[in-house]
């Protein structure tokens, strides 16, 4: 276990071996507690990036308890179900941390970004046909959840075009993202890894937020409007003026966003009935 500035550095037994986690703990009894992956399509990223460290400090300053999970990334020999693996051992780890420091079951919740947000998704969809223990709610930031991208809404396929071409997640970009992750071609891909084409009876409620121009904002749209039309209490926010991953570049976007996650966190029960 190491220290860095009031976080902890905890390593968590899993099935590939110890996961590093950092532990984010408000003062007092906290106000609810959130186990959270960063993104990095797979293959990048780590718990000093801002998408990590920066949210956990804020999510912190407002009373709650964050796990921040350093999943390992995928290369040769690491591919699914390695990361997911990881990010359920996480979970279920955090789950008893938070609820031995006094969260309510109730208020401890799973979330994550971009290619975290496709980990959360899939490591609940595997608790849900497990039998649990299934969160409470989600939070999933401009996630990526189809190997095979949806066709954007008009406004998504319009602000898109803003962007470079290469940076615009066209569907050879995504299609190489998945096969990077699952170590073959995403066809055939098991639903816990590509969740937009899963069954999602038993999703708990979702809060759903996507960058306003971003390649795949219409992955999470997709997923919303599956949810909706099943009956799972969703809270969706498209943030304007933001592109992909504004979660890891601290500012105005960044301080808008870490408010309305800190109401969903605080009030999730109340806001889905």
């Amino acid at each position: 276990m190491s220290t860095t500035e009031a976080a902890r550095d905890v390593a968590v037994p899993g099935p590939h071996g110890d996961v590093e986690v950092r532990v984010y703990e408000p003062a007092g009894t906290p106000a609810a507690a959130l186990v959270w992956v960063h993104g990095g399509a797979f293959v990048a990223g780590d718990l000093d990036m801002p998408e990590s460290d920066a949210v956990a400090r804020r999510l912190r300053e407002d009373g709650v308890l964050v796990v921040a999970v350093g999943y390992r990334l995928a290369g040769p020999g690491t591919y699914y179900p390695v990361p997911s693996d990881d990010v359920l051992a996480a979970w279920r780890w955090g789950r008893e941390f938070a609820l031995a420091a006094g969260v309510p079951e109730s208020l401890v919740q799973l979330g994550g970004a971009s290619a975290g947000g496709n980990l959360v998704a899939g490591a609940v969809l595997r608790l849900v046909a497990d039998g649990g223990p299934v969160p409470s709610a989600v939070v999933l930031a401009y996630p990526t959840l189809h190997a095979v991208p949806p066709q954007p809404s008009p406004a998504a396929a319009a602000a898109v075009q803003r962007l470079p071409e290469p940076e615009r997640w066209p569907a050879a970009a995504v299609a190489d993202m998945y096969r990077g992750f699952l170590g073959h071609d995403p066809a055939g891909a098991p639903a816990s890894a590509v969740p937009g084409t899963a069954d999602l009876t038993g999703f708990p409620p979702a809060f759903v937020f996507t960058s306003e121009v971003d390649g795949l904002r219409g992955s999470a749209e997709e997923f919303v409007h599956r949810l909706v039309r099943q009956g799972t209490p969703v809270l969706s926010v498209c943030e304007p003026g933001t592109e992909h991953g504004h979660l890891n570049r601290p500012g105005p976007e960044f301080d808008a966003a870490l408010r309305r996650m800190v109401r969903w966190l605080l009030a999730a029960g109340e806001l889905t009935r």
